[in-house]
């Protein structure tokens, strides 16, 4: 029987929420979590021996002694591939998947497999070296994640042969291989074949497709600084004591709006973090670390700036779709734009 070794962080190993995000690297004996599931769509071909936990900040703030710390792990225990995750749209988890999923791969030389979302940012960092599967963006969708990494998982230890992306369904690696096309045609007809169809305005596809990267022009500079009016925007989920807005505190599809034109600095007690991603101890003992409403009161009163909007714009950034985000930046953009707001401090965390 072949056998797997499966990554998770400090949530789905059950060992706490971003309290514990700091949980140094540990390996247990058994499955944990998701690990239950991989374990059952495996078998019986396949057993998962061990579980690896590391937290998210620890892995983060600590790259290289967790992956050091890992792979000693890993040293003594026989395994034939190594899987991580799912990630879905947690940045740092699924950054800590590449990591680990990278490092175990160049030291073992074994297959290793993860899942996250479209829009995680480890995606773009790691596609060109790991196989990962297109996830949802929540823990919701594991039913459907874990069982895409186990086939794939099993059909590469079965040795059988692995075909594009787009059939197996993993992301783009930027592998060109070298194929047979059926029936044969030379690369000049094909081309001349694809041009056609364009030109006819119907269906064809291309066989080097190109990313499509959303450019936004840098804007022009403040040329009176102390005549501008300043506006702040947050991602840090800065809002008054009690969330008004019911602004989710990961994922968010809402923002909020709130009138600070009396206010000369945001004061604990009264304004809080909903951010789900980060320890809020900080920010809630001083709200002004996130949004910085006291230095630029400072700046408004020694003429530095014209003045500061009356008005501060908050969300989350953890876990928030690309598409929602840029949504409600639209929105908020337009909100300020309508203010005459000269420039933007934004601030994230």
């Amino acid at each position: 029987m072949k056998k797997a070794i499966h990554y998770i962080n400090q949530f789905f190993g059950q060992i706490g929420g971003e309290d514990k995000a700091d949980f140094e690297p540990e390996i247990r004996s058994g499955t944990i979590g998701p690990g239950l599931l991989l374990n059952k769509l495996l078998a019986p071909e396949v057993e998962v021996t061990h579980t690896v936990i590391c937290g998210d900040n620890f892995m983060g703030s600590h790259r290289e002694e967790a992956i050091q710390r890992i792979l000693e792990y890993l040293e003594d225990k026989e395994f034939d591939i190594f899987f991580a995750g799912p990630a879905f749209m947690a940045g740092r988890y699924g950054v800590a998947c590449g990591e680990i999923c990278k490092a175990v791969q160049d030291r073992f030389g074994v297959p290793v497999v993860t899942s996250m979302y479209v829009e995680n940012p480890a995606v773009e960092m790691f596609h060109k070296d790991l196989y990962i599967f297109p996830g949802g963006n929540s823990a919701a969708a594991m039913r459907k994640d874990v069982p895409k990494m186990a086939r794939f998982g099993k059909k590469l230890l079965q040795g059988e042969e692995v075909q594009s992306a787009k059939e197996e369904g993993y992301f783009p690696r930027g592998i060109r291989l070298e194929t047979f096309h059926q029936p044969e045609q030379i690369g000049a007809q094909r081309a001349v074949t694809m041009l056609l169809k364009k030109l006819h305005d119907e269906k064809y596809e291309t066989e080097m497709p190109m990313p499509v990267i959303e450019r936004v022009d840098i804007a022009s500079p403040v040329e009176k600084l102390n005549e501008a009016t300043i506006a702040l925007v947050n991602s840090g989920g800065i809002v008054p004591v009690g969330n008004p807005d019911r602004i989710q505190s990961a994922s968010a599809t809402k923002w909020g709006k709130y009138d600070i034109s009396t206010l000369d600095s945001l004061e604990a007690g009264k304004w809080e973090t909903i951010h789900a991603g980060f320890d809020p101890s900080a920010a809630n003992a001083d709200p002004n670390v996130i949004v910085p409403l006291d230095a630029l009161r400072e700046m408004e009163k020694q003429r530095e700036i014209g003045k500061v909007h009356e008005y501060i714009y908050s969300t989350v950034g953890t876990g928030t779709t690309q598409a929602e985000a840029s949504r409600m930046g639209a929105e908020i953009a337009q909100d300020l734009k309508n203010a005459n707001v000269s420039a933007v401090i934004l601030t994230s965390t």
